[in-house]
């Protein structure tokens, strides 16, 4: 009998697929069948069912049964975890009874579809004196492996063997990780008995493509893990990757929707529930519970579930019903969250009717063509910008209300003045000087920027001016010495501008009714800002005075205005009058911490002037050499202002141009600037008796009906 020498290998070859188009519409190919071997997708035998040609196979229907054919390889068995097992022929090489060495190499492969499982296989050699190898190609590069197998002539038989394939008559190595495109099988041998086998089994490692998850999910057209509850993992033999359900669900997880959740409570070996009556499917997963009337968890680690006793029972009563109650609760109390709203959205609109908001709409809509319009706030949008009115933006307070720092939502800083009264006959007039005063563009006066209605009593919304009042500037002790003459008469000249603006330049005359120093704002470069028009009246052009309820400022009202009510221009000039006197004094307009001739500060100013004493009442850190003629100026200016009637003190225009011209004579001393030289001798004629002209010949008299008559209440216009 001719000696033998056999090399078997076992190997196994996993794709390594080139990824394809997305999944056809072969809905009738999902799982197809070649004799007794399921073909899933993305296999197929159908050639526009495969995800691509590589996992294109052959159902060869000429065998009894059909054979499922990878080239000349036969396909046993495919599973969806990246495994593909077939019968590989087994290379031999071996001398007949004639001597004649004869060779068989079937085992030639050349493919790079699928990469050899190096877990399923062993590379196993059989023979005397053998040496078998194999070579592939695999990561750009070719690679080796193979065994050496010795024969002692004295070993038994091979038939008589125990089958241990370590060496003596058979040896066997691993197959390395990744190898594909195997070229060919050889071994040589001396001797070796008769070997059977024809076929051996090997598994291939198969994966989608030559990319990993990460880079392959970059390109979406052609990434296939695309079904809900699936997902993608690297292939762990080779490159590419493989498809797989998520934990809980199973089917075929490359197809659409092949993922679908299977009922874990149908297993015992799924679950760890007591039975399935303690099992609930949930998606993905299961949960174990003890039935009604039971406590526990329903798992087999924790034991049984065990009888609730009576107390228990009656613990679960009240959780019940206290949870009941703080649901209700909760209801009631959105109930009357929604219904609180409406009333309070119900209440707004009929706070903005009642303030004229219709009224002020239509004025409005008649002038949008002005980038001067008012503009309508919402109760809400102030309410935010003041931080629910919060006491610590309050810049000032007064009779007619309080003044809040706001911040609107576009970044601007505003005054929010907060009324405290409003007289409801009044509406109309109200709205239309909400109109007229938004519509006052002067650098000396404050902006009106609109309202709000929305509340019982309406909101006015000012620009803010943020450096204080002339009162504090001038009344405050640590700085009012250093405020030099020249701040002081630029103020007064501004004021007058502004006063003299709202008097005779306004679309409608304006009369400020409640002009003082602590309403008239510094901003940031000082520059005068005539503020606060709570108390104003806008004047008909047909008329020249009105009849109202004295209101203003005590120290600075108009004495005529309080004996006959009868407002006029020439009320904001006495109290103008009164201004002067503070800027060239220092002092407050009343006050009763000093001697009571010296109270009211307009009689004492008269009193002094008529005495020739003007020096010794003006600031002491205003006078010097070179100023004291514009000082004697200003001083006849505000004694006129100060006459007891109305229609013998200057206007508010000419006030405002003898002021600028008295700045000039300062900015140009050689300028002779005598624009009332007359005026002028006549007020210096009068210096023992300023009043003789106004056909008063006893002050005290004049000062003590002032007094007599201070009978209404009045507020200090902040």
């Amino acid at each position: 009998m001719g000696e033998q020498i056999i090399l078997l290998l076992v190997i196994v070859l996993a794709t390594v697929a080139s990824a394809g188009a997305l999944v056809p519409d072969c809905s009738d190919h999902k799982l197809q069948l070649c004799g007794d071997v399921q073909v899933p997708y993305p296999f197929s035998i159908t050639e526009p069912c495969s995800l691509n040609s590589d996992f294109l196979l052959n159902c060869n229907t000429s065998t009894t049964p059909n054979t499922l054919m990878l080239g000349n390889l036969q396909v046993t068995n495919i599973t969806l975890q990246g495994q593909l097992k077939i019968q590989m022929f087994v290379a031999r090489k071996c001398y007949n009874q004639s001597g004649d060495l004869e060779s068989q190499v079937f085992a030639e492969l050349q493919t790079a579809s699928y990469t050899v499982s190096s877990t399923e296989n062993k590379f196993v050699a059989v023979g005397c004196d053998t040496y078998g190898y194999l070579n592939s190609f695999q990561d750009n590069g070719n690679s080796s492996t193979g065994c050496l197998s010795r024969c002692n002539r004295n070993t038994p038989d091979l038939e008589t063997n125990n089958g241990d394939c370590s060496g003596i008559g058979c040896c066997q190595v691993d197959i390395p990780p990744g190898m594909n495109n195997i070229n060919w099988f050889k071994y040589s041998y001396d001797n070796l008995k008769f070997l059977p086998d024809n076929m051996v089994p090997m598994v291939f490692d198969w994966a989608i493509g030559d990319e990993t998850c990460e880079i392959a999910k970059q390109n979406t057209a052609n990434y296939v893990c695309t079904g809900p509850n699936t997902k993608c993992s690297n292939s762990t033999n080779g490159s590419g990757y493989l498809c797989e359900c998520k934990e809980g669900f199973e089917g075929n997880p490359y197809l659409p929707g092949g993922c679908q959740d299977f009922n874990e409570c149908q297993d015992d070996t799924k679950n760890n529930c007591l039975s399935k009556e303690n099992c609930r499917n949930i998606a993905g997963s299961y949960e174990c519970f003890c039935l009604l009337g039971q406590y526990g968890n329903g798992t087999k680690e924790d034991g049984p579930c065990e009888q609730k006793k009576k107390k228990d029972i009656l613990k679960w009563i009240i959780v019940g019903v206290s949870t009941g109650f703080v649901a209700l609760f909760v209801c009631i109390s959105w109930i009357y969250l929604v219904i609180k709203q409406r009333n309070l959205i119900k209440l707004k609109e009929k706070f903005f009717r009642q303030n004229g908001g219709i009224i002020l709409q239509q004025q409005l809509s008649r002038q949008e063509g002005s980038s001067e319009n008012a503009r309508i706030f919402a109760a809400e949008e102030l309410k935010k910008a003041t931080q629910n009115y919060d006491e610590s933006l309050i810049i000032g307070t007064g009779g007619f209300g309080t003044v809040y720092k706001g911040f609107l939502a576009d970044n601007r800083v505003v005054a929010i003045k907060k009324s405290k009264i409003v007289d409801q006959s009044q509406i109309e007039q109200f709205i239309n000087e909400v109109v007229v005063l938004s519509q006052i563009n002067h650098r000396n006066v404050v902006k009106l920027l609109g309202c709000c209605l929305e509340t019982e009593v309406p909101l006015l919304v000012y620009e803010f001016v943020n450096n204080g009042t002339v009162f504090d500037y001038i009344h405050n002790e640590s700085t009012a010495s250093d405020i030099s003459w020249k701040t002081r008469m630029r103020i007064a000249a501004e004021t007058a501008g502004a006063l003299s603006y709202l008097h005779s330049a306004a679309s409608m005359p304006i009369i400020h009714r409640d002009v003082k120093t602590a309403n008239i704002l510094l901003d940031q470069s000082y520059t005068a800002k005539v503020s606060d028009f709570g108390a104003s009246r806008l004047v008909p052009i047909d008329q020249t005075e009105l009849a109202t309820m004295v209101q203003g400022t005590v120290g600075y009202l108009d004495p005529e205005y309080m004996l006959t009510s009868q407002l006029t221009e020439k009320s904001d000039v006495y109290s103008f009058g009164v201004v002067l006197v503070e800027l060239l004094t220092g002092r407050k307009a009343l006050s009763f911490d000093r001697p009571e001739a010296e109270r009211s500060l307009a009689m004492y100013f008269i009193s002094s002037w008529k005495e020739d004493h003007l020096f010794d009442v003006l600031e002491s850190g205003i006078v010097n050499e070179e100023n004291m003629d514009q000082l004697r100026e200003v001083a006849m200016l505000a004694i006129r202002c100060l006459r007891m009637k109305g229609e013998e003190r200057p206007s508010m225009k000419e006030l405002a141009m003898e002021l600028e011209g008295i700045r000039m004579t300062e900015k140009h001393p050689w300028v002779n600037f005598d624009s009332n030289q007359e005026e002028t001798e006549h007020l210096l004629a009068l210096a023992s008796n300023p009043f003789k002209s106004a056909g008063t010949s006893n002050i005290t008299a004049e000062y003590d009906s002032l007094r007599n008559h201070v009978i209404l209440s009045v507020d200090d216009g902040r």
